[in-house]
Formats: C-alpha cells, sequence, structure tokens
C-alpha cells in the first residue's frame, strides 16, 4: 500500500504533494481534537504520556529526516562538510526561540503565559502555543518535497511522506492537548473541538511555502532541512517536555519519549 502512496505522489507536482502531506498531518490534528466530542477530561497521565511521545517522534525525526540528509548532501569534507547543517540548525532555534519571546502564547497547564504582554483570551494564547510547535514540522516536509522537486538524490517522495507520517502520529496528542483543557474550561465542545484542529492549519501554509523556497533557491536545501530540524530540536526541549514533567508522571512521559522515537526511527529506516 505504502508502494502505490509513493507511486500516486511521485506523479503529482511536489508542491502539491507537500500540500496534500501537510494537510494529512491537519487532519490528524483535528481527529485528535475530535476526542472532545467524546471526552471532558483525559487523564493526565495519558497526556503526559502522548506528548512524551510527541517529542520522542520530532527528536527522531529531526536527525533522521532532516540532519542526517543535510549533512549527506553537503559538499566538501569534515568541518566544510557539516557547515550547512550546523548555521541551519542555529538559525532554526534562534527563529523558534525570537518568535517565542513575541508571540504571546499559553502553555497547556494554565500557569505560563510567554511572549509579549496581551489582551487576547486564555483559549487564543494556548492556541498560538501550539500553532508555534507546527510550524518547524509543516516547514520540515514541505522542504523535503521542495528538494524532490529540485531533482537532489538525498530528497525522496517516500522520506518525505515517512516524516509526515511521523508528524501526523504526533499531531494526534496535540490534537488533545488543546481541545481538552479549553472543554475543562468550559468552552463549548464545537469550539473546542474548532481551536484544536485549527492550531495545525498554519502546517499545509509552511509546508507549501518550503517547498516552494527551496525549490526555487536549491542550494538551500541543507540550510532548510536543518533550519526545521533546529526549530523542531527547540521547541522540544523549550516546550515539549518540560509539559511533561509538570506533575509525577515524569516516568511516563520518559517512556513515552521513548516509545515515539523508536517509532519514528523505524519508520524512516524502514520506509525512507
Amino acid at each position: 500500500m505504502f508502494q502505490s502512496v509513493i507511486a500516486y505522489f511521485e506523479s503529482i507536482d511536489p508542491i502539491l504533494a507537500a500540500l496534500y502531506a501537510t494537510m494529512f498531518t491537519w487532519f490528524l490534528t483535528a481527529f485528535g481534537a475530535s476526542f472532545v466530542f467524546f471526552f471532558k477530561n483525559m487523564n493526565r497521565v495519558v497526556l503526559d504520556g502522548m506528548l512524551g511521545f510527541t517529542g520522542g517522534v520530532m527528536v527522531a525525526a529531526s536527525f533522521w529526516s532532516l540532519l542526517a540528509p543535510a549533512i549527506e548532501m553537503s559538499g566538501g569534507e569534515g568541518f566544510v562538510k557539516v557547515i550547512p547543517a550546523a548555521v541551519g540548525f542555529l538559525l532554526g532555534a534562534v527563529f523558534i526561540f525570537g518568535l517565542d519571546k513575541i508571540l504571546p502564547h499559553l502553555h497547556i497547564n494554565f500557569q505560563e503565559t510567554e511572549g509579549v504582554k496581551s489582551p487576547w483570551q486564555r483559549t487564543t494564547l494556548l492556541v498560538l502555543a501550539i500553532t508555534l510547535h507546527n510550524i518547524p514540522e509543516g516547514l520540515a516536509v514541505g522542504v523535503l518535497f521542495g528538494g524532490v522537486a529540485a531533482g537532489i538524490p538525498e530528497a525522496s517522495i517516500a522520506g518525505a511522506l515517512t516524516l509526515a507520517i511521523g508528524i501526523g502520529i504526533q499531531n494526534f496528542p496535540e490534537g488533545i492537548a488543546v481541545s481538552m483543557p479549553l472543554r475543562r474550561m468550559g468552552m463549548s465542545r464545537w469550539k473546542s473541538f474548532m481551536y484544536g484542529q485549527s492550531s495545525a492549519l498554519v502546517e499545509p501554509v509552511a509546508g507549501v511555502l518550503g517547498a516552494v523556497a527551496v525549490t526555487f533557491f536549491t542550494p538551500l536545501l541543507p540550510y532548510a532541512l536543518a533550519f526545521a530540524a533546529g526549530a523542531m530540536i527547540f521547541v522540544v526541549v523549550e516546550e515539549v517536555i518540560p509539559e511533561t514533567q509538570q506533575d509525577k508522571n515524569t516516568d511516563i512521559a520518559t517512556l513515552g519519549f521513548i516509545g515515539g522515537f523508536i517509532v519514528m526511527m523505524v519508520l524512516d529506516v524502514a520506509l525512507g
């Protein structure tokens, strides 16, 4: 079945393929958010385990799907070969660091507000927090498809689809992580769902922009891949992992992280 999907994506424009792939990642966020129609509360142990899983997937994807290909496709030897990946990785982290300081957002635990002071409602701030997470995820998928469009040998449809599958899997708990707290606050099921799924709408936008940018500026691909990796790692270390340590479920969250890393590693090596 996966080979049939690859064949289909190889038959269409890579930029359109990037749109379809990131729409898939958005759909799984919406699927997670839809659980609010059936449950009002999510056990914190389960949520921490799923968030740990999310972090594991993001870290594994950053290396296997982004950094390793970025280094492989860079020219030169030794230090010269790794410079594009190092520079891109740093820029990606700095980019999210800057957004983190400027964009008002609220953490899932509703205890930490970051960014510039804003009169916006807490619901809006929470959605912005998850949206901040999703920018590098959409970008990561998009730049891989852009590499395919540019004819880069190290970029493949299979690799891009594998990354999209991994990102989609970890988007599922993110949808729950947004919608459930909103429901607990007394918001209606429908509004909680709409806020939850809307947090991932940025992914198709970032995916298409990433694909187009790499298509027109092919030498940027190693930097772009590493940029997405740096952005994702920053999100994991600065927000996802600390979020799982708020309660007494650190072991569950850690095991979830290990599980997520293994799943993404297996997917990337077996399918990509």
